[in-house]
């Protein structure tokens, strides 16, 4: 095994466990959609002005972001040996 496999697996590692993190942080969304209308709740208020900037938002750019990284360490961990041999 290469020094720049290991490098990878590692990555590859951390990139998972902060996507499983990230995830388990994340709060529930699944009934917002539903008591939203039939509550009558609008997006108007002080928090969907400024959903970009919560906590949730910051999370999900942050596991998006760790989701592409898993995908291009995964498809070059998988690619630079087949090219080095």
């Amino acid at each position: 095994m290469e020094l720049l496999e290991i490098i990878g697996g590692a990555v590859l590692l951390i990139a998972c466990i902060a996507i499983i993190v990230l995830c388990l942080m994340q709060e529930n969304k699944s009934g917002d959609s539903m008591t939203n209308a039939l509550t009558g709740a609008s997006s108007d208020s002080f928090y969907g002005r400024n959903e970009s900037r919560s906590r949730e938002a910051v999370l999900g750019r942050m596991t998006r972001t760790a989701g592409i990284i898993l995908f291009v360490i995964t498809l070059a961990v998988n690619i630079i040996p087949i090219f080095t041999k």
